[in-house]
């Protein structure tokens, strides 16, 4: 007798939503950028963007470049002190951050990005670029860093890859460990 059993075929690939973000670095005067794959699994730079006098130009510039990648959130990195605490550049990374996502109309995830400058240098440096032309690229690579864990702490659930637990903001922002004025859930 022959036994007939139906096996459903696998979803398609283009069923499945599509994670992209975008990563950023913001600074005074330039602003790195990277995007995640379209599984949203690796972080590669895109760009270093130079700042404007005028931030709507750079809230603009930012928002094409989201649209180009067709993202799904933007993941900013927060400047924290070492010791977890709020530094001056904090407030103004945040209004930038809640000016971006009114822009755009994106969630922004606001993440610590301690150490990521310093670490981009060393890894520039490892790779055998010359310590003066750092500058030209060093912002794209921070950003890089900053997205990576962003994307490496959601594959591990709630918690930071140092095992604490992330933290959401009064704007529903994720946050990495240590965030200013997040609360510990």
């Amino acid at each position: 007798m022959l036994q007939v059993s139906w096996i459903p075929e696998p979803a398609s690939l283009e069923a499945t939503p599509q994670l992209r973000y975008l990563g950023l670095d913001v600074g005074a005067k330039r602003i790195g950028v990277a995007v995640s794959d379209e599984l949203g699994l690796t972080a590669q730079p895109v760009l270093t963007l130079e700042r404007k006098r005028n931030r709507r130009d750079d809230l603009r510039s930012l928002a094409r470049l989201a649209r180009r990648f067709d993202v799904a959130g933007i993941v900013v990195g927060l400047p924290l002190r070492l010791s977890g605490d709020a530094s001056p550049r904090s407030a103004k990374t945040e209004a930038f951050a809640g000016e971006l996502g009114e822009f755009t109309g994106l969630p922004v995830h606001l993440w610590d990005e301690r150490l990521t400058t310093h670490e981009a240098h060393r890894v520039l440096y490892e790779a055998g670029h010359e310590r003066q032309k750092h500058r030209k690229i060093v912002d794209q690579v921070a950003a890089t860093l900053i997205l990576q864990d962003f994307l490496n702490s959601r594959d591990q659930g709630p918690t930071h890859p140092s095992g604490e637990t992330t933290a959401k903001g009064d704007s529903g922002s994720d946050r990495g460990p240590g965030a200013a004025n997040g609360t510990r859930e």
